[in-house]
């Protein structure tokens, strides 16, 4: 009798053996599919990017990117055919070789005691410099066709890099490369859309569109970017002539329906999903919002107006600075785009702008 339990409790110990080897080789055939399958996506995903875009950048992986490709377009130059500024050379004030018309924009940055002024005059031909501000690695960088000026720290994932021009545009904006993994930037964003680090964002920097005699009054011992010497570009001519008088802007097939005109200027502050337009600050002046303090005053000519920058029309200069609890301000993030190229990153945030 017990040798009769002892064959059956046997039996049905195999049986369960043999369930168990089933299951574990079905989990290891769908964990091997998953596998195959996330491996497949991820390589159609790199598939779709065009095959003239992987000749030219090799080095680039687009099986990764988090926007369409279809999203991006030519600008026209070919990759650095826009050259950024890699060695920058700088003069202080008061031993410029030629000093920049006073009216005349220029993105001043300040960090640890160190002050610089960019003009447009120069960023307009190279659109990026890589620098080292009060120690800290920076990229200022200027895209023309959105009137975008944004200062990013150059680290990425702790460490240092520089970035180049890519040739390409999304929503008219520059598109950037970082020269360790060679992934595309989204100038505006400052956020990495494709490549090895897709997803990642750069750290902004406070930065002011202000006239360069804003910034002299600022820092009368600052320093001033020099035109590079081994260029022959037209420094302080605009290679745009009446581009911000355009009725729709250049390499955009996106829709703007207003307030006011796509290239008109607003003031997009970083982390508010609403901007408040020149033309609107010019009426009342001071904006107040939160502890937020936006003030407009005329003398900064515009940059993409009249052949000859400083002969252009006056479109005014604007601070934005937080108010501190303890009392006094400092400055915060922002920049003056196209509205058009603040809706196309904000979609549906308000604008402010007179009825």
């Amino acid at each position: 009798m017990s040798g009769g339990i002892e064959t059956e409790l046997a039996r049905l110990a195999l049986a369960a053996r043999r369930r168990r080897e089933a299951t574990i080789r079905a989990v290891a055939v769908i964990v091997i599919a998953i596998g195959a399958l996330a491996a497949f996506s991820i390589f159609t995903r790199g598939a779709d990017a065009p095959a003239e875009w992987r000749r030219a950048w090799p080095n680039t992986d687009f099986a990764r990117h988090v926007v369409q490709y279809s999203e991006i377009a030519s600008g026209g130059p070919a990759r650095d055919g826009i050259p950024p500024i890699d060695a920058p050379a700088f003069a202080p004030l008061d031993r410029l070789p030629e000093s920049p018309p006073a009216n005349t924009p220029v993105m001043g940055l300040e960090i640890n005691g160190d002050a610089r002024a960019y003009p447009l005059g120069i960023l307009i031909w190279h659109e990026i410099v890589n620098d080292t501000v009060g120690g800290v690695p920076v990229t200022i960088t200027y895209c023309p066709l959105c009137n975008s000026g944004v200062a990013f720290e150059r680290r990425v994932r702790g460490a240092v890099t520089s970035f180049g021009t890519t040739g390409k545009v999304r929503n008219a904006d520059l598109i950037m490369y970082d020269r360790e993994t060679e992934s595309w930037w989204q100038q505006y964003e400052g956020r990495a859309i494709v490549g090895v680090l897709a997803g990642e964002e750069l750290r902004k920097l406070p930065i002011r569109l202000e006239s360069f005699r804003e910034f002299r009054e600022r820092h009368p011992s600052g320093l001033v970017l020099l035109p590079p010497a081994t260029s022959d570009r037209a420094y302080g001519r605009n290679p745009y002539v009446g581009y911000d008088s355009s009725a729709m802007p250049f390499l955009y097939d996106g829709e703007y329906d207003g307030p006011g005109s796509p290239m008109m200027r607003v003031v997009a502050v970083e982390g508010r999903n609403e901007a408040w337009s020149l033309d609107f600050l010019r009426q009342v002046g001071t904006v107040e919002s939160g502890n937020l303090i936006i003030r407009w005053r005329p003398g900064q000519v515009s940059a993409l107006d009249a052949a000859e920058i400083a002969a252009s029309r006056d479109v005014g200069s604007v601070t934005v600075e937080r108010r501190l609890p303890g009392g006094g301000f400092e400055d915060v993030v922002y920049h003056v785009p196209f509205a058009f190229a603040f809706r196309a990153f904000n979609p549906d945030a308000p604008i402010r702008h007179p009825e």
